[in-house]
């Protein structure tokens, strides 16, 4: 179970060639699947090389931005894989690219739960393929690097190649250690076409190398530009010989590495439940209470008049001060319980789903 992304750079070193190849090579056991998503944010070239056109362009990594702004993104995800199978058998699966890179912005907020579905694909016993091209490491799409079992990058044995793979790799190397699960991830796959050996490129840019393919162009023109992938001289090509030894290392490197990191550490990180906080505490502003009526003013009682005495000057008496209005009593305000929001749980993708597949063309006209 792994879930790989495999990077480009200048000079076109053949990722997405690599990528269909290892889809076409993946060792699988009985009742297992391999998925391959063309999430090159330049655009996808698989529909229009290797299956020459023959597939509908409505199928593709563009659908998943909506359906992900709809919570249906594990769901469309399986609608929209291809099977490029030989027999049928659904084993062997291509979501394909996008068609324009205008449609790249749109995916911003895609990638994130994108991933979370890769490692739910993970789950449901499907070994995981992303071709990010030259471009895809870096960017919004970085996150499909950084939750990766394990990051292959392609490059040519030239001078040229090796010039503009150096701060590729290295960046890349120190972005998976900080945002990452770290740099270990990395390796190298080489395309044999220059004169400098694998361990004296490995030393150079620091990384293993997991993979040597030959510099063969006839068969690798099959997986970039079309051609039947089930002839036998292509199976036993030497770049299809190549290309499985290079799983076999891609699967120990991502076995070990699970061993030491431990099950789902690569998956993204779920955010903890909020704890429920008592609201600020805020000045209340004082209330007016209830309406009292005021109590009469004590009106003075005259007193009598001496007698045969003339009557003396009445003197002032100070009238009682009236009753205080009550009710002006500030109230304190009744606390109430914070309630967090109880977010749904996604919706995981069914192992019983089965990929659309072309509807065959009816043998009779409409009526």
């Amino acid at each position: 179970m792994a879930v790989v992304a495999i990077s480009g750079g200048p000079g076109a070193p053949g990722a997405t060639t690599t990528a269909l190849a290892l889809l076409l090579a993946w060792p699988l056991a009985e009742g297992r699947r391999v998925v391959l998503l063309e999430c090159d944010p330049d655009g996808g070239a698989v529909l229009a090389g290797a299956l020459e056109g023959r597939l509908d362009a409505g199928y593709g990594l563009r659908h998943l931005a909506v359906a992900d702004r709809r919570g249906r993104l594990a769901e469309t995800l399986w609608e929209q894989l291809v099977d490029l199978s030989q027999d049928g058998a659904g084993d062997r699966l291509l979501l394909p690219g996008l068609t324009d890179p205008a449609q790249a912005p749109g995916l911003a907020y895609t990638w994130e739960p994108l991933v979370a579905a890769c490692h739910d694909l993970d789950a449901a016993d499907c070994d995981v393929i992303v071709d990010l091209g030259r471009n895809g490491a870096h960017g919004p799409s970085a996150p499909m690097v950084r939750r990766a079992d394990a990051v292959l990058v392609t490059v040519r044995t030239t001078l040229r190649g090796l010039s503009a793979a150096r701060p590729r790799v290295a960046a890349l190397a120190a972005d998976l250690d900080a945002n990452g699960t770290g740099s270990d991830a990395l390796g190298l796959v080489l395309v044999h076409e220059g004169p400098y050996a694998a361990a004296e490129v490995g030393r150079a840019l620091g990384a293993p190398v997991l993979g040597l393919l030959p510099y063969e162009p006839r068969s690798a023109r099959v997986l970039s530009d079309g051609g039947d992938s089930g002839d036998r001289r292509f199976v036993r090509s030497a770049l299809m010989r190549a290309v499985r030894s290079t799983a076999d290392e891609v699967r120990l490197l991502t076995g070990r590495r699970r061993l030491r990191l431990g099950p789902g550490a690569a998956a993204p990180a779920q955010a903890p439940a909020a704890e429920p906080t008592a609201p600020p505490r805020t000045v209340p502003y004082p209330q007016p209470g209830p309406y009292q009526p005021q109590q009469p003013h004590a009106q003075p009682q005259p007193r009598p008049q001496p007698q045969p005495r003339p009557a003396p000057q009445p003197q002032y008496q100070p009238q009682p001060e009236p009753a205080p209005l009550a009710g002006f009593a500030p109230r304190q305000p009744v606390p109430q319980p914070f309630a967090p929001p109880t977010p749904g749980g996604p919706t995981g993708p069914g192992q019983d789903l089965e990929p659309r597949r072309q509807p065959a063309a009816p043998a009779g006209g409409a009526r």
